[in-house]
C-alpha cells in the first residue's frame, strides 16, 4: 500500500502538455485584448504631455511679463526663460534663477513654437502635434496654449 502511494505522489509532479497549451492559449487571448487598449493610449499621453508642459511654459511666460512688463519678443525665444536674454526689448528685472531650467522639446522630439507680436497683444505659443507640421487632424493636429487653458 505504501508503494501506489508513493507511485501517485510521484506522477502527480509537473504539468502536461495540454494543461501548458490551454494557459498560452488564455494568455494569447489576454493580450490580444489588452494591448490595442494600452497602444491607443501612448499617443494619448504624448498629447497630454504636450498640454501639461505647454501650460507649464505659459506659466513661465506669465513670470517673465510680471518681472519685465512684457513677453519676451519672437527673436529672444523661449530661452529667454532660461538665460537672460539681449536685444530688444530688455529684460528690465530678469529673474537670475530664470524661470524654467531648460525649454523642452514636445514629446515627439520637436521645438515648441513661440510667436510674440510684441505691444500687439499676448503671445502664441503651440506644438505641431505628432506630425510636426502645420494643421492635421487627430494626434498630428496642433496643439495651441489657448486650447488647454480655455
Amino acid at each position: 500500500m505504501k508503494s501506489k502511494t508513493m507511485k501517485n505522489r510521484n506522477s502527480n509532479k509537473g504539468f502536461t502538455l495540454i494543461e501548458i497549451m490551454v494557459v498560452m492559449v488564455i494568455l494569447g487571448l489576454l493580450v490580444a485584448i489588452v494591448a490595442p487598449n494600452i497602444m491607443g493610449r501612448s499617443d494619448q499621453a504624448r498629447v497630454t504631455v504636450a498640454e501639461t508642459q505647454l501650460s507649464n511654459i505659459a506659466n513661465a511666460l506669465d513670470l517673465y511679463r510680471l518681472d519685465n512688463s512684457q513677453y519676451p519678443s519672437t527673436q529672444q525665444g523661449l530661452e529667454a526663460l532660461v538665460e537672460e536674454p539681449s536685444g530688444s526689448p530688455e529684460p528690465k528685472n530678469w529673474n537670475p534663477e530664470g524661470y524654467l531650467n531648460s525649454v523642452p522639446e514636445d514629446p515627439w522630439g520637436n521645438e515648441y513654437q513661440y510667436i510674440s507680436p510684441g505691444s500687439e497683444g499676448p503671445y502664441d505659443l503651440f506644438s505641431y502635434g505628432a506630425d510636426g507640421r502645420e494643421g492635421g487632424d487627430g494626434d498630428d493636429a496642433d496643439i495651441s496654449v489657448w486650447n488647454v487653458r480655455d
